[in-house]
């Protein structure tokens, strides 16, 4: 009997994560299969009672991820405090959501920069659902630090709270617009992530002024594309990297999450690869 798993979202189609998954369950059971299927806002409640009865798991990506949470059973504690699961397991019926977002972008740190999380200082310009999820793992994780930039003010400092009320971690907040401040916390900072959309569409601005960025920071840039920030830290070499790295180590822990069995990695990076370049030409 087919063994089916998905990931949802909307849109969806531009996904890569079925050819990274496949690649590694089919490695695990030949009758495993995973699939991208798009659904609507409105469509998750049916979609959530359909995987009860049909899948063993399912990814969810943008903008779902907090969405799906009232239709759950169950889910971890940096979920729920993050307010955001993009990993859910189906047994006997019943729905445990987790997040692997953080633990995707910690080891996708340490494969770019050798940075380490613990008593580490970062700094994530903008405070999405991925850097939700990012923040309260690191601040679990022991981070020394945290500086969280966002448009909206009030969700960084909403979300700060939260991390300061469960972890105990120093957090620090500002507008992206505050020239004073951003600068000051991009200085304190030894890694900064770029967690907003902008840079998804070649027309699309800087989320702040890119000379804002001090020489001695590295950057990650959760967009798999050459955003303005990347092209920045290019012209100037300061050390950088995309988003692709997190989307394995997420998804690798996710396969694991599932299968309880040990991701092969190297095979789910050489499909992720293959299929990056092949959606790039």
């Amino acid at each position: 009997m087919m063994i089916k798993f998905a990931v949802i979202g909307d849109p969806i189609a531009h996904s890569l994560s079925p050819a990274m998954q496949n690649a590694a369950l089919k490695l695990w059971n030949p009758d495993a299969e995973y699939i991208a299927v798009h659904v609507k806002t409105d469509e998750l409640r049916n979609f959530t009672e359909c995987a009860r009865r049909e899948l063993a798991g399912f990814n969810i990506t943008v903008p779902h991820k907090g969405a799906v949470i009232p239709f759950l059973d169950g889910i971890s504690k940096e979920a729920r405090v993050a307010g955001s699961v993009n990993t859910v397991t189906v047994e006997s019926g019943r729905l445990y959501g987790d997040t692997t977002d953080g633990y995707g972008l910690e080891q996708a740190l340490a494969e770019a920069f050798a940075f380490s999380v613990p008593k580490g200082k970062i700094a994530f310009i903008g405070c999405g659902g991925a850097a939700h999820a990012a923040a309260v793992w690191f601040a679990s994780r022991g981070a020394a630090e945290l500086f969280l930039m966002n448009r909206t003010l009030a969700t960084a400092e909403s979300l700060a709270e939260k991390i300061r009320r469960e972890y105990g971690t120093a957090v620090h907040t500002c507008a992206l617009t505050d020239t004073n401040t951003l600068p000051a916390f991009l200085k304190r900072a030894e890694v900064a992530i770029q967690c907003t959309s902008l840079g998804l569409k070649p027309e699309d601005p800087p989320p702040f002024d890119p000379a804002l960025l001090p020489g001695t920071i590295r950057v990650y840039d959760t967009i798999y594309k050459k955003t303005p920030i990347i092209r920045e830290c290019l012209r100037r070499s300061i050390p950088c990297a995309n988003g692709l790295a997190m989307l394995l180590h997420q998804g690798a822990r996710s396969f694991e999450i599932w299968t309880r069995t040990k991701a092969p990695v190297e095979r789910m990076r050489s499909a992720l690869e293959a299929a990056y370049a092949k959606a790039s030409r």
